[in-house]
């Protein structure tokens, strides 16, 4: 089982995979230190450690446990599985829509982004309030990843609105449609009994849709989330020995130009894994008219 998990997790372009695995992995590892700790009496122990994943409402507490606006949104209700299982269907449907025209980096950027502004959203509604409503006023803390799918779905609808899914019982629905009866839902709800969770989510519909319109004049909001887990994918990943060796360049009065014949097929599978991997914008100049004039072959 090890296996096809780490195998599901080390494919290419496969981010809406990779964190629908980090989701379930928590959600896991919870629920297990959960139940030893019912039978063995250390609830505490548990409420403790569960509060170092949860985003607590009063921002003083908040401050003690920065951290946990990342947390928050890899961890899911302990009391039933329908809370992560909606959220991670979500997740699958539409990220991998969006895999496929933006590239994994891009999906989990939107991802952490729409995460991210749920849970600012959460933290100023909770505390920006002089005289917050009977609907508010209870102590609240936050887990769940709907803010983060909320991102993504509103992402790919807003990119691919006409973008259709068969959905059961109800056939051809356009993606746009779908998106709006949950925005809908969740402004709604955001007076009810689940107010901190339906605001996050309306923060994380928010990033979702700016960060495509921004994308679409070209401004990435999420280049520096990209760089940052490169970063520390880096720190893990052993370097090759680079081996330096010198050739004499053969003399040519020709200039050298990028013909077909010039373009290795070599070069052609590395532009194509490039734009597997970061969509056909992350390809330089030199590689589009490379890819161009391989295509003419």
């Amino acid at each position: 089982m090890f296996e096809e998990f780490k195998n599901a997790f080390s494919r290419p372009n496969n981010s809406h995979v990779q964190l629908i695995l980090i989701n379930v992995g928590v959600f896991v590892a919870l629920a297990v230190i959960m139940v030893f700790s019912k039978w063995f009496g250390l609830d505490d122990f548990f409420r403790v450690l569960h509060n170092q994943f949860s985003l607590p409402s009063p921002i003083t507490e908040f401050l003690t446990r920065p951290w946990t606006i990342i947390t928050y949104f890899f961890t899911h209700d302990l009391r039933g599985i329908m809370h992560i299982l909606f959220n991670m269907l979500m997740l699958y449907w539409f990220g991998k829509v969006l895999v496929s025209y933006l590239g994994s980096d891009k999906v989990t950027a939107i991802y952490v982004l729409g995460g991210l502004a749920g849970g600012v959203l959460y933290l100023m509604v909770y505390n920006l309030i002089p005289n917050p409503p009977e609907f508010l006023s209870g102590r609240a803390e936050l887990v769940g990843a709907s803010a983060a799918v909320f991102a993504i779905m509103v992402a790919a609808a807003t990119l691919l609105p006409d973008y259709t899914f068969f959905l059961l019982f109800f056939g051809p629905v356009k993606i746009k449609w779908i998106a709006a009866i949950y925005i809908f839902l969740s402004f709604l709800g955001s007076v009810g009994q689940n107010a901190g969770g339906e605001i996050a989510h309306l923060g994380g519909a928010l990033i979702g849709f700016v960060y495509i319109k921004q994308l679409q004049v070209g401004v990435n909001w999420g280049g520096w989330i990209t760089a940052t887990l490169n970063g520390i994918a880096g720190l893990f990943s052993s370097k090759p020995k680079v081996k330096v060796s010198y050739r004499k360049e053969p003399n040519t009065s020709r200039p050298h130009s990028a013909t077909p014949s010039s373009v290795s097929q070599q070069e052609i599978d590395a532009i194509l894994d490039k734009i597997s991997e970061g969509g056909y914008e992350s390809l330089s100049k030199e590689e589009r008219e490379k890819l161009f004039k391989a295509s003419k072959k």
